[in-house]
Parts: structure tokens; sequence; C-alpha cells
């Protein structure tokens, strides 16, 4: 959505209440109830530059709308939710809305030149423009030096939204010069989507015998960058659900015997994985990457509970 395009007659249609405030339901939602707080505070003189970290990416993203409506909306001080304004934003037809979409491949460095063309014209509403970088991590290194450019000049009436997991995946030079808020973490004991739960248990089944899940990330088309990012955060929350104490879902008993060490490794080897996404490796090539080492970080756990010789 960096460059504007001739809007077609779809787009026109101003969406309903139910199509646009779907979009904002994950920003609503209790948890996150201390971050709009937090929002609101920054609203009457907000950061040029806002870092939004922890939670999903649905959650990121839908609170990067819920704050785009809340500095655009007519019914200031809390976002109405219904009005115009608010259910383009919702819809992602905003005409001073502007996405950056890291969460299909990296940002290009033309992206970000384009956009920094669109920049230098004032806001076409009396609100804010605000420009998303949804999943900032994903972009490249010569994409991340040209949006640093234009950080370094004042750019009233703008507000720009890098959305990633942690700070600390983006350029450290990036986030000197924003505003961290931070989401509220995915609840280590929540079940898992329905959709995910196959990958995860063909990953214990191979965690314990060291078969059966390359017929899966062999099949055409079976996985892409966004489903391998939610695979790896399974694996974190069942982690965090067993170092708890608490169930870890089908990846539970395979997690569970490994020592300190060995939680350490998982923790190192999930953040190499994710690093690979990110750099635009083949999904399915790093999730295999990603079972082989830990079925062997697995096996040398059982080999020691049961004394007998490691590898």
């Amino acid at each position: 959505m960096a460059a504007r395009t001739p809007r077609t007659e779809q787009e026109d249609r101003l969406p309903t209440r139910e199509e646009a405030q779907a979009a904002f339901s994950p920003a609503l939602d209790e948890r996150q109830s201390r971050v709009r707080a937090a929002l609101d505070k920054l609203a009457a003189d907000p950061p040029q530059v806002l870092i939004l970290e922890g939670g999903s990416a649905e959650e990121r993203f839908s609170v990067a709308l819920w704050h785009a409506a809340r500095l655009n909306c007519p019914e200031n001080p809390s976002p109405c939710l219904c009005c115009p304004s608010c259910l383009q934003i919702g819809a992602g037809l905003f005409h001073d809305l502007y996405l950056l979409d890291g969460r299909e491949g990296s940002i290009k460095i033309e992206t970000v030149r384009e956009l920094r063309t669109i920049l230098g014209e004032a806001p076409r509403g009396e609100g804010k423009r605000v420009v998303i970088l949804a999943e900032a991590q994903s972009l490249g290194v010569e994409a991340a030096n040209a949006l640093l450019k234009s950080l370094e000049e004042p750019r009233p009436g703008v507000c720009f939204l890098l959305l990633a997991p942690q700070r600390e995946r983006l350029l450290p030079t990036l986030v000197s010069r924003g505003w961290v808020v931070t989401l509220a973490w995915p609840e280590a004991s929540s079940p898992s989507p329905t959709d995910l739960r196959p990958w995860e248990e063909a990953l214990a089944d191979f965690l314990a015998s060291g078969r059966g899940w390359f017929d899966r990330t062999s099949a055409k088309g079976a996985v892409d960058a966004p489903l391998a990012r939610r695979i790896v955060v399974c694996i974190q929350k069942a982690q965090a659900a067993v170092l708890a104490g608490r169930d870890g879902g089908p990846l539970g008993p395979l997690l569970t015997p490994l020592p300190a060490a060995g939680h350490l490794h998982v923790n190192d080897l999930l953040a190499q994985c994710q690093e690979s996404l990110d750099y635009m490796v083949s999904p399915a090539l790093a999730l295999n990457w990603l079972a082989v080492r830990l079925h062997m970080v697995c096996r040398r756990a059982r080999l020691r509970a049961a004394g007998r010789p490691l590898p």
C-alpha cells in the first residue's frame, strides 16, 4: 500500500461496520487494555516512530490499526470505530494509511524509496498520516537504511508504526529513534489454533521417531513464511508451558526431559530459524533444519536419561 493506485468501484464502497471492525477485534481484547491506555496517553503528542512488540502478529497489526483510528477519528479521545475514517482504516482503504507488509516476505528498498516521495506531501485529512511496517524485522539492510534517512528528516503529521515480535529483531538505530510499547504476550497455556495442531503432532512424532516430518513439508505449497513463523511460535509456547510446569501439548513430553542447557539450545535454534525466515530462506528448508536439530537435542536427552553413551 506504499503507492496509491486508482480506486476500484469495490474500494469506493464504504465497508460495513462488521467488515471493518473485524480488523480491530484483537486490539479490543481485554488482554490489551493496558496497551490501549498507553496509546491513549501518547495520542495527544504521538511520537514519530512507535514500535509495537509482543503479542502475536495479528494482535500487533490490529493494535496498529486501532492506533491509526485513534489518531484520525473525529470522535477523539476514543476511536468510535463506526465513522467513515475508522471504517476505512479497518478495511485498509484510508487515504492517509500506508502499509509496508513484511508478513509475506522481505520489505524491499524500492518500496521504502517509493514511500519517501509520498511523505513529502502533507496529510490529506485533518488527522495523521500513519505508515505501518508490519513485521518490520523483514526489512532488508538497505531498506532499513533508506527508512532511517526518512526518520532523520522531521515529517510533521506523519507517524511510523514498526511492528516486530521483539525490539531486538530490529536494527538498534531504528529502535533508538522510537517509543516502544509492549503488547501482552501470548498466554503459554492457551491451546494452539486448530490448523496448527496437525503440525505440532507431526513434529512431536518426528522428535520421537525421526520419521514423517519431511512428508508434510515436501508437499508443494504446504508451507509458506507466515505458517512457518506460526509453527515456530507454537514451539516457543510449548516450551514456555513446560518451563512453567504446565502441559505443553503434543510437544510437552518431548521438551520436558530437557536439562536447562537443552532449553537454552532450543531457544538458540528457534531464534536462528526466525532469522532465516526473515532473510527469505525457503520456509520448508528452515523448518526442516529446525526439526532435525530439535530431534538431535531430544535424542541426546533420552540417551542421557537412559545412561547410554552420547553420539
